[in-house]
């Protein structure tokens, strides 16, 4: 039996506040455990919430995002409640969250998997807290709690049920990770848990619209994992239906270390925890006037910039790496600017600069070369002057502070012999001190072929045009 496997993501984006979702507690990653945890956030008796503005405006300004900045998915009237369970690093006893009423309803994401573009629908997003960190390793024996985290204010984003591999999963959980950072509203930072996803899994015979029984695999910190985790699932669910047994709806975990998951609890359904409106909020009102300000205040959308660079002949591999994030965007836009070679100006960004700034550890916008020096670069490639050899040689020179192009060019004697007459002299040389490559090639021995390019740049110092050289001996030859 051929099997579909049916996936859909609950991703926390930690949002980027200084102050937690309902204290004015700080949410600065490294603090010593329990510096950073108020009355509020430990549940003192008598403490009430107030709700973070900021928190609120994050929220929306990822609503108008993931619908095309327009307003119809948010909701102008959203109620806090109590999701209330048990477990030593929750003070209250209950989380602060959003259920029947979150801030936002719907919208989508746009993913590209093996060059195919697919729509990615969002069920909900909502605001909560978090919940504090239970420490396990460095104690014998006991379970010490920080509670630094408890309070910070999280989005939770819930997708539909509509991935259907861990590669699309991937994929999804990368475009939004690039979104949330976009729009500026998450570090996306995860290792230091500002960005995982809990991923919900499930398998049915192919051709069925019926879905299976889903396990939840949570706390999913790195792409990779959440891979592996899906895989690991999706074959671990099939080998139990395959064998007649049948699959318990449970929450597991990913042991990386094994490459596997287990069970961590059997999975709670939504009236297990008993939710209800919290008594000590007040619903929570958006204006059409605080949302219409929000809306202003976004300059740009990764799928607007994306929609221009396909426009303009980039594969959908390349707009990928180019809207990862807002920087490299811009970055390639002001590349782009003005030029009639934008997949050249691409390859260069996405090869060569991006090995230098990996190599050095460095952020697109500390680029020691500049995207008017880069377009000046590709100008040269474009027009015969520079072979992608010299190309490299130049770009190298240029990250080193050697100045523009052209003076590099001038300094170093680096021009690519494009002359034609030229060329048929150097060729014409080649065949005369070749003669046994020549008559293996005429036997039908390709690599001898190649072995006369490389005579002609040798004779060139590697000036020579490849192309030309190509076209001008395969001419001679068949003669």
């Amino acid at each position: 039996m051929k099997w579909e496997i049916v996936i859909g993501l609950e991703t926390h984006a930690q949002l980027s506040t200084k102050s937690k979702m309902f204290s004015g507690a700080a949410t600065a990653f490294g603090a010593a455990p329990n510096t950073q945890a108020c009355a509020v956030d430990i549940a003192l008796p008598g403490v009430l919430p107030v709700a973070n503005r900021d928190a609120v405006e994050k929220a929306v300004r990822f609503g108008l995002a993931v619908n095309g900045n327009t307003a119809v998915n948010i909701n102008r009237r959203s109620i806090f409640a109590r999701k209330n369970y048990f477990y030593p690093d929750l003070p209250k006893g209950y989380q602060i969250s959003q259920y029947e009423t979150p801030i936002v309803k719907g919208g989508s994401i746009t993913i590209f998997v093996e060059g195919s573009e697919k729509t990615v629908r969002l069920t909900r997003a909502h605001l909560e807290e978090d919940a504090g960190k239970s420490l396990h390793e460095s104690f014998h024996d006991s379970t010490a709690i920080d509670l630094n985290r408890a309070g910070t204010p999280l989005l939770e984003i819930v997708s539909e049920p509509d991935l259907r591999s861990a590669q699309e999963a991937v994929a999804y959980a990368k475009a939004l990770h690039a979104l949330v950072r976009w729009i500026d509203i998450c570090d996306g930072n995860m290792q230091e848990g500002s960005f995982r996803c809990d991923a919900n899994v499930s398998v049915r015979p192919a051709g069925s619209d019926k879905l299976g029984t889903r396990c939840e695999i949570k706390n999913l910190n790195s792409f990779r994992f959440l891979e592996r985790a899906i895989e690991f699932e999706a074959k671990r669910q099939i080998g139990i239906l395959e064998d007649g047994g049948k699959i318990d709806q449970e929450t597991r975990l990913y042991d990386s270390d094994r490459d596997e998951t287990r069970s961590m609890r059997t999975k709670e359904e939504a009236h297990d925890y008993r939710y209800f409106p919290d008594p000590d909020l007040l619903p929570l009102e958006v204006s059409e006037k605080w949302i219409s300000e929000i809306k202003t205040s976004i300059t740009s959308l990764p799928a607007t910039r994306k929609a221009e660079f396909l426009s303009v002949g980039l594969s959908p591999q390349q707009v990928s790496l180019l809207t990862s994030d807002r920087e490299t965007s811009t970055f390639a836009a002001r590349t782009f600017a003005g030029s009639s070679a934008p997949v050249l100006l691409a390859n260069l960004i996405t090869g060569l600069l991006s090995e230098k700034l990996n190599e050095e550890n460095l952020e697109i916008t500390q680029s020691r070369i500049t995207p008017e020096r880069l377009q000046a670069l590709a100008l040269r490639m474009s027009d015969g002057t520079l072979s992608s050899k010299m190309a490299k040689e130049v770009f190298d020179a240029m990250w080193a502070g050697e100045g523009e192009p052209d003076a590099i060019i001038a300094k170093r004697g680096l021009k690519q012999i494009s002359d034609s007459s030229e060329l048929e002299r150097i060729c014409d040389q080649v065949i005369a001190a070749n003669p046994r490559q020549v008559e293996d090639y005429c036997a039908g021995k390709e690599k001898a072929f190649n072995s006369l390019i490389g005579q002609a740049m040798k004779l060139t110092k590697g000036k020579a045009n490849p192309q030309q050289v190509t076209e001008i001996l395969k001419r001679k030859l068949a003669g």
